[in-house]
């Protein structure tokens, strides 16, 4: 997102309605989220995601800023020190509790929330409670060009400020709490002078794929406690750098039958003029084992629908290791390949409808070192065959790989290419995926870290870099930046 300096972002006005509701509109640069609050209409406001700071449209000169973790109005100037500029960025994500609303993060990785009414900064929990008070959707503000910040979980309070001080208060409908809840989004004091993560916010596993020479990504949704998420989302660019957020292709809870929360890990393949989402997936009660799906759209930003009613491979089909983590690999005479696992990788070839196999064909291909993520690729007639090793939760999670002469191997091992560099703070780096850059012989390789700077292996951000070969084939040590 590029920002004219101290130049306030022009918010469009919508429609209003009369009933307390949520709508999803997505567009290029923001997602537009529809709320009317139980005391009033309101109308929607959009978003960018990205870097931002929040001045008051009644106090021109003050923004929001955290000090000592709690949330207040300071004034900011270009005098100001590093300390204070930094205090008064924060960067727009995706929200905690909903798609369709906003978290605001700040530059030490902690969340604006509320906590018995008072707003403050906390490092993300992942629960529900955490994520709710994290999450605000955007409406008009007072002035043309404003937002006011509406919380996702008392929808009648708004962020507002008094005496300085930021609290979530009661809706009222007079000039002057309008005046005090409205903050004009301008070009952030603390810019940063690093790439960032590539979406602005928290996402693993990310799976990237070049459909009609466009780039998709295709990540778990992040930053929730024991990955209890439900839903996938869907971005697309033509550079690696400007991504389109193409919102929700597929939620557990009204799209899955047999899966409600645990969505991990998607890949995204292309056949028979349609595209195929393969994917984990938990039910919250009963059988909790994960099993995989398969859902279809004839788009590759969807809306993906359940293809079978059931999972592809259930949890108790093969002993041994977890139905986790599904890559498909197409080969050039257009036999596609589905592995998967946790602990034990499994690979088996498709029949052609995409949706179907032969599992008494399923073959056991564990490489040493082996944990999960599998991903295959080819290149001048070698196979590659990659995988992340030790656990997402630990700093020291990594990508190693073999080389082949088939799709099924017998695999070689080579070694470790991509792996932490403490001495930036990156750390956890793995779950991968590779692609080619249409009608060339250049390499991406998309993988998750721990957020920097405070994530962990529940908050975990989406990177991209250069992935080289040397002459004989092998793949170059990958140096994981920020």
């Amino acid at each position: 997102m590029i920002f004219l300096r101290r130049v306030a972002i022009v918010v469009p006005r919508r429609a209003t309605a009369t009933r307390l509701r949520t709508v999803l509109v997505l567009s290029a640069v923001a997602a537009t989220a529809v709320l009317v609050e139980a005391d009033g209409p309101a109308h929607a406001a959009a978003l960018p995601t990205g870097a931002v700071s929040l001045e008051a449209v009644n106090q021109a000169g003050r923004y929001v800023r955290h000090i000592d973790y709690l949330g207040q109005l300071d004034p900011v100037t270009s005098s100001s020190a590093n300390q204070v500029k930094l205090d008064a960025t924060f960067t727009v994500v995706n929200g905690l509790a909903s798609p369709t609303c906003y978290s605001f993060q700040t530059k030490t990785g902690m969340f604006l929330r509320h906590r018995d009414y008072r707003l403050r900064v906390d490092a993300n929990t992942g629960d529900a409670t955490f994520r709710a008070d994290a999450t605000f959707c955007a409406v008009d503000g007072s002035v043309s060009g404003s937002v006011a910040l509406v919380s996702y979980n008392y929808p009648n309070r708004r962020i507002r400020h008094r005496d300085f001080a930021l609290w979530l208060d009661a809706y009222q409908d007079t000039a002057a709490f309008r005046a005090d809840s409205s903050f004009r989004l301008v070009a952030p004091w603390a810019p940063g002078t690093t790439k960032g993560p590539v979406i602005p916010g928290l996402f693993a596993d990310p799976h990237l794929a070049v459909f009609n020479g466009r780039y998709y990504l295709y990540p778990t949704t992040d930053g929730y406690a024991s990955w209890a998420g439900t839903y996938y989302k869907a971005f697309s660019s033509t550079d690696l750098v400007n991504w389109t957020d193409h919102g929700v292709i597929l939620d557990h809870g009204p799209d899955v039958s047999w899966a409600d929360n645990s969505a991990w890990a998607p890949a995204v393949a292309s056949a028979n003029g349609r595209y195929y989402l393969y994917f984990s997936g938990g039910a919250a009660s009963g059988n909790t084992a994960k099993q995989l799906g398969v859902a279809v759209a004839d788009s590759p930003t969807g809306p993906f629908r359940d293809a079978l009613g059931r999972p592809l491979v259930r949890n108790d089909q093969f002993s041994g290791g977890q139905a986790i983590d599904p890559m498909v690999f197409t080969d050039d005479d257009g036999r596609s390949y589905l592995y998967w696992g946790q602990g034990t990788a499994r690979a088996v070839r498709l029949n052609p409808d995409m949706v179907s196999f032969d599992a008494a064909q399923a073959r056991v291909i564990t490489p040493s070192g082996y944990n999960e993520a599998p991903f295959v690729f080819k290149r001048n007639g070698l196979y590659y065959f990659m995988w992340s090793e030790n656990d997402t939760r630990s700093e020291d999670y990594r990508v190693a790989y073999a080389t082949g002469s088939s799709p099924l191997g017998p695999w070689t091992r080579r070694g470790v290419v991509l792996q932490k560099r403490l001495e930036v703070g990156i750390k956890g780096t793995g779950h991968h995926s590779v692609v080619r850059a249409p009608g060339s012989d250049t390499w991406y390789i998309a993988y998750h870290r721990f957020a920097v700077p405070a994530g962990n292996g529940t908050n975990r951000e989406t990177a991209i870099d250069r992935m080289e070969f040397s002459t004989d084939g092998t793949i170059r040590s990958v140096l994981p930046t920020l």
